[in-house]
């Protein structure tokens, strides 16, 4: 059922109260832990309980389902944990909620699998044996399994709903548009900035055409309806009258009598609320559907003071609110994989999670080297078998002012004391991580609050699977009469 003003708002005080008491753990870097000494800032009851845990056990922290009743942990952490469940929305789709005991197998069902949620339609085109690799060319499982949810609640929004066309935002190369054009005949304007991508899809929507031609009669392809893309760009400050003057020129429409829905799967940063504000200024749009992401390029009033409008915070609930503001450091921990790295804990997959604790160890030596040079870009290393610290470091500075450091700096008792100190960092981000549904909560909060303080009906929920699709929740919003 949707929320209503006042779930929100009491929602979101009492995510903000929580927040607040924890706000030095989020705001903390990673790299900064040896620097800082961010093990001595956790509760002393905290360092004891956490100092020798086997590191299997912290997956408990970080996933609402698991409990191992013979596993005790400080009182704190056990209130933490229950306040999170209660506050945090369910990151868990309701089609499969067993997904954790068999990950493998669940995910490549649900990726494959014709049977959609309840909360959806299907697509029997996705399914043609002959026509449903047009769909899933080039296609990596994680993209399959978002367009085709994606497409089949975006038709169940048309069916209850009715639109003349759809506007998909950030279209890429049309995999979207392609299911709702050709799979459900819905007519779909697309809109892309990269002329090259669109391009592409005019291209791959003329194959499918061709194939469609050989396989199909024709009474089964009356529906196709080819998308149009558009080359186009939608700024914060794009005004509704320039977006619908595009709109009409590229379906050439002559009227303004038409009705559309708005869909956007996975919008960076701010053009998830450019999106909104665009639904709530055009009286021709009637429904919205979109997966927000990358919450740390949202802009903010404390990042951005001078421009017009931020991505967050959005309603005038939280515009006002003295505790609203979350920092760069929450809404990229909140942009992480909870549960993938859930199941490396639980799997004893920990050699890999040992490459924060060399990046700490790096900052150390940097700074230790050159004081005013703190959080310098370095080169992205991935962790191997048998990676060593002298390794690591030469690859991460490879190309920096770091690459002439003198090996004996690396090779301090400091340094050998910090990399022997590697799962007291695995502990730190583990405790980051399970407050990171909270922040993308008090965000959703917000997009919700703000779109019914408009006069909408909303509903927020997580229609992937997380393991393939971090970013899982879906915004939808019709506009009430």
């Amino acid at each position: 059922m949707p929320w209503s003003d006042h779930e929100c708002k009491q929602k979101l005080e009492q995510s903000l109260k929580l927040l607040s008491k924890y706000e030095w753990l989020l705001d903390a870097y990673v790299l900064d832990f040896f620097l800082d000494d961010h093990w001595s800032k956790l509760p002393l009851e905290w360092q004891k309980h956490l100092a020798d845990i086997p590191l299997e056990h912290l997956g408990e922290l970080i996933q609402s389902g698991d409990k191992n009743r013979r596993l005790t942990w400080p009182q704190e952490l056990v209130t933490l944990k229950q306040d999170l469940q209660e506050l945090c929305i369910s990151r868990t789709p309701e089609f499969h909620a067993e997904v954790g005991k068999t990950p493998l197998k669940c995910l490549l069902n649900l990726v494959y699998s014709s049977i959609a949620p309840q909360n959806s339609l299907t697509c029997p085109l996705l399914e043609h044996p002959k026509l449903r690799h047009m769909f899933t060319k080039r296609v990596k499982p994680k993209k399959h399994h978002e367009i085709r949810r994606m497409a089949e609640i975006c038709a169940l929004s048309n069916r209850q709903t009715p639109v003349d066309f759809v506007v998909d935002f950030g279209a890429g190369i049309g995999h979207l548009a392609r299911i709702l054009g050709y799979g459900f005949g819905l007519r779909v304007c697309c809109f892309e900035m990269q002329p090259d991508l669109n391009k592409q899809a005019g291209e791959i929507d003329a194959k499918l055409e061709a194939m469609a031609s050989k396989h199909l009669p024709a009474s089964e392809r009356q529906h196709f309806q080819r998308p149009v893309h558009l080359t186009q760009r939608l700024k914060s400050d794009t005004q509704p009258a320039e977006f619908l003057s595009c709109i009409r020129d590229a379906l050439q429409i002559g009227s303004e009598d038409f009705r559309f829905g708005i869909v956007g799967l996975h919008p960076c940063g701010n053009l998830g609320p450019t999106l909104m504000r665009m639904f709530l200024g055009c009286p021709q749009a009637k429904f919205l559907n979109f997966v927000g992401c990358c919450y740390q390029k949202m802009t903010t009033e404390a990042t951005h003071p001078r421009d017009p409008v931020q991505g967050y915070p959005l309603s005038r609930f939280l515009s006002t609110h003295p505790r609203s503001q979350l920092s760069y450091e929450a809404r990229e921990i909140s942009c992480h994989a909870t549960e993938v790295y859930h199941d490396r804990l639980m799997a004893g997959d920990y050699e890999h999670l040992r490459i924060h604790s060399l990046r700490a160890a790096a900052e150390r030596i940097i700074v230790h080297e050159f004081p005013h040079l703190r959080h310098c870009a370095l080169r992205n290393v991935k962790h191997s078998p048998g990676l060593t610290f002298h390794e690591y470091f030469q690859r991460a500075v490879q190309g920096t002012r770091f690459a002439d450091l003198d090996s004996r700096t690396l090779s301090t008792e400091q340094t050998e004391e910090d990399l022997a100190n590697w799962q007291r960092i695995v502990c730190f981000y583990t405790l980051r991580l399970m407050l990171a549904p909270l922040v993308e909560s008090i965000i959703l909060y917000d997009r919700c609050l703000f779109l019914m303080e408009n006069d909408c009906e909303v509903r927020i929920e997580a229609i992937f699977e997380p393991r393939l699709s971090p970013r899982n929740h879906i915004t939808r919003a019709v506009k009430l009469p």
